[in-house]
């Protein structure tokens, strides 16, 4: 059962790490938001999508954010605990640090279940869902309104664009159509020009005054026409092909269809060596999580000696090189040019040792490990560089 001590520890991780998680959350988010927006900018019958697409990417940019969130709470609990000196009180005690680990490492188990459900269920039908969603939007019938300078597709081959729009963005100005018909490609320009569509909203009137209709006619040379008005009625909304089913991608698919081998009857089909890329890789993140309180208490600690921020420097490029040696793995397992076992789990097991040696170092001599004595090593020698050109500088001066 948590001890008293257990429970104080956990009062302090969990409001760090819903805020760490929630800011990391946020803000990769709103970098991502910017970038539907600058898709979908042009089509505005496609923006109300834009709520569903920043939805089915919680489940994606969550996986990305929880490692790197629970990281942070817990240096930042532990740098706490020793800037209070309740970690000297706590050592004091007779208490040991793998003792202190107990419950961060609880908290890691608890966490790496939610992310194995994260990673094996949600990621896949919410990333499905998210290309569902985008194909959708970004086939979304035309609503007969134009942006000034911007081309439109009005169906049936129709491409337009005006130089000056009114405020309903249906009356124009300098207006320029292509159409292409059976491979032919025809031409319209017009001074003025209005968009009227139909009731049910399955027909367009383009009211063209004063242009020139250009049409290539194969073996007669150009046609040319100039003309005083021209009504043009055609369909402008064409239903888009339904979207593909689900599985055509290995990401797209749950833990049970991967170790099941993929979809029966896929649309797609994928090979053995995609599949095990994929499902390691899901694996190994998983497992990733415990292995983070064994790299974030020492480092931790050390903060206490003014290593803070070359800790933290430390850390950030380890994970770094975790994450991507795991995509590479990935990559290189399911292209087939190595083993799925040994492309994914090397870059896991080099991680897992490196962090054990860091935690281990640390539970003889809490706040060194050697991250601080490389670091120490480090400044020494530049501290003794420096050291030696000044006295050039004073003698040259």
């Amino acid at each position: 059962m948590p001890t008293i001590l257990d429970r104080y520890l956990l009062r302090q991780l969990l409001p760090t790490l819903l805020l760490c998680l929630g800011t990391v959350l946020i803000a990769l988010l709103l970098e991502r938001l910017l970038r539907l927006f600058d898709i979908l900018a042009e089509n505005s019958h496609a923006l109300p999508a834009v709520f569903k697409l920043v939805l089915n990417l919680v489940p994606y940019y969550l996986g990305l954010a929880l490692p790197a969130a629970f990281f942070v709470a817990l240096f930042v609990v532990v740098s706490k605990l020793g800037d209070e000196n309740e970690l000297d009180a706590y050592l004091a005690g007779g208490q040991s640090i793998a003792r202190l680990t107990r419950p961060f490492l609880a908290v890691s188990i608890v966490l790496a279940v939610f992310s194995a459900w994260v990673f094996g269920w949600l990621q896949p039908y919410s990333r499905y869902d998210y290309r569902a969603v985008m194909y959708s939007a970004l086939n979304a019938g035309w609503d007969a309104r134009l942006q000034p300078g911007t081309f439109a597709s009005a169906g049936s081959g129709y491409m337009l664009t005006a130089d000056e729009v009114d405020k309903t963005g249906r009356g124009l100005r300098h207006v320029f159509i292509r159409r292409e018909v059976a491979g032919r490609e025809e031409l319209t320009t017009g001074e003025t020009g209005a968009l009227t569509p139909s009731d049910d909203g399955s027909r367009l009137t383009l009211s063209l005054v004063g242009g020139d209709h250009y049409r290539d006619r194969p073996g007669a040379g150009l046609l040319a026409v100039h003309f005083a008005t021209l009504d043009s009625n055609t369909a402008f909304t064409p239903d888009a092909p339904p979207f593909r089913a689900r599985g055509g991608n290995e990401r797209e698919l749950s833990f049970p269809e991967l170790l099941g081998g993929g979809l029966p009857d896929p649309a797609t089909p994928l090979t053995p060596a995609k599949i095990a890329g994929e499902l390691y890789g899901r694996i190994a993140r998983t497992l990733s999580l415990p292995l983070l309180p064994l790299l974030a208490i020492p480092l931790g600690m050390s903060a206490k000696r003014g290593k803070r921020t070359a800790s933290l420097i430390v850390a950030a490029v380890l994970m770094l090189l975790f994450h991507h040696g795991l995509q590479l793995g990935e990559s290189l397992a399911e292209s087939g040019k190595v083993n799925a076992l040994a492309g994914v789990w090397t870059p896991w097991l080099l991680f897992a040792a490196l962090c054990g040696y860091i935690y281990s170092q640390s539970l003889s001599r809490p706040g060194d490990n050697p991250v601080t004595r490389v670091v120490a090593a480090v400044e020494d020698f530049v501290g003794a560089i420096v050291s030696r050109l000044r006295p050039r500088r004073r003698a040259s001066s």
